[in-house]
Formats: C-alpha cells, structure tokens, sequence
C-alpha cells in the first residue's frame, strides 16, 4: 500500500521547482494533491500531468498569495474545489511552499519589497493554515517550507531570512496549539538546492564550489527535498511535531 493512499494533500507553489517535486511525490505515494499555482497555469498542467502518469490524481488551482487576500481567496477555492469532488472534503496534508526571493541586501531592500516578502513569504501561510484549519482531518500534517538562511548569515536574505524565521516560530506555536487534534507541525529548511528559484545552484561551475561546504559533496535536488516532505507527512512521521528539520546536505556545517 502507498504511504499516502486516500490522503488529500495541498501544496502551494506547486507549478515548479522543489513545489512541483513534492506534488509529484505525493501524488506518487497515493495521495489525491491540489497543485497550486499564480501565474504558471501551463506549469501547472505540466505537474498534474506527471501526477497522473504516475498514477496519481488531482487538480490545479489558482491563487495570488502575493495579494493581501490570496491566502483567503486559496481557502475558499480549495474547499469549493474538493466539496465538487469528495463526499467528505477535508484535506489530511498542507505544504506551504509558496516562496519569494529577491536577493536583496539590507541596505538596498525597500518597503515595498519587504512587504511583498513578508505577504507571500509569512502572511499567506499563517493565514492559509488559519483558513483551512476547520478542514483538516484530526491526525492531518502541515509542513512548512524554511530556509538554511535561518541558522547561517546571507547578506543577500536581508527580508527573506526573517519572515523564512518567523515561519518557523510559527510552526512551533501551531505544534503545540494542535497537538491535542494529533496535527503534526514541521517545518523543512532546504539549503542549495537546484531549481529555477537559486540559479546559482543549477550552474555547473557555481554548483561545484557551493559543493565544497556541503558535506555531502553536492547541491540538492527537488526531489531530496521532496522525500523529507513526503516523510513527514507519512504515518512514520506521526512522532515528530514543532521541528525544523534541515534538509542541506550538511550544508556549511
């Protein structure tokens, strides 16, 4: 039996990138997954369909998380989407990894581009799990996407960093919160991994050099990233709650 049969999982930013490995994964494993996009419909078409080559099954769905309401309007969406499909539309899985980056230094990071990193970045996941809490299963799973720019200092994460710091404060306020519902709260921080979001890590010669301070002697792939996930959100991860769980390679240990 597949780690994940008859769950309905959502995962945000699903059209690409390490989003898109975690849907697939999931999808593969048996679950039912609601792939999220913005902009990217064709993207996400592209996700389901590998989805459903595998073996799996589910649908898109469109938000704007970089608008003030885009975490709201995802709810409602997600909910009428699963009331058209299931009897009982309650999802068991969210993964939050809808991200933005800028690279911005501190010095140079206007207000404008701080608060379009804090919306998408901290905002749309509080208020998003706020939204889809009355339809997530008792036993459910919500996984958080970090960053290894937490615990280690990037000039250029001068925004990123922080609102990445206060997801992960969250997610151990959450853990505690719904425990007594047996709803798991993680949360994963990549460090390099290769996708369209960290070109450096997908240029052969800058991907060698980011190499050497990862002690597994490689940059991540999508899929790496994606076998954590899928681990968290299995039975097997029914123990571990109110973590921060570095996914780096041992990344500049």
């Amino acid at each position: 039996m597949r780690a994940h049969a008859g769950k309905i999982a959502l995962v945000t930013g699903a059209s690409r990138g390490i989003g898109r490995a975690i849907a697939q994964r999931l999808g593969a494993d048996g679950a039912f997954v609601l792939v999220h996009y913005n902009r990217g419909a064709d993207e996400a078409e592209v996700t389901l369909a590998a989805i459903r080559a595998a073996g799996g099954q589910g649908l898109t769905v469109q938000a704007d998380l970089g608008d003030r309401d885009g975490a709201v309007t995802l709810a409602a969406r997600t909910v009428a989407a699963l009331a058209r499909r299931f009897a009982d539309p309650r999802l068991d899985i969210l993964v939050n990894n809808a991200g933005i980056g800028n690279g911005t230094a501190f010095a140079e990071t206007t207000p404008e581009a701080f608060d379009a990193m804090i919306t998408v970045n901290l905002r749309a996941p509080f208020f998003l799990i706020q939204g889809l809490l009355p339809h997530l299963r008792d036993g459910g799973r919500i996984i958080n996407l970090s960053s290894m720019g937490t615990r280690a200092a990037y000039p250029h994460m001068a925004a990123y960093a922080p609102a990445k710091a206060g997801l992960e404060v969250l997610t151990r306020i959450l853990a505690a919160e719904l425990g007594p519902r047996g709803i798991t709260v993680n949360a994963v921080s990549p460090g390099a991994t290769a996708t369209d979001m960290n070109p450096r890590a997908r240029d052969p010669a800058t991907a060698q050099r980011l190499a050497g301070t990862i002690a597994l002697g490689r940059v991540g792939q999508p899929a790496d990233i994606a076998g954590v996930v899928a681990a968290l959100a299995s039975a097997d991860g029914a123990w571990i709650t109110g973590q921060t769980i570095d996914a780096s390679g041992g990344q500049r240990l």
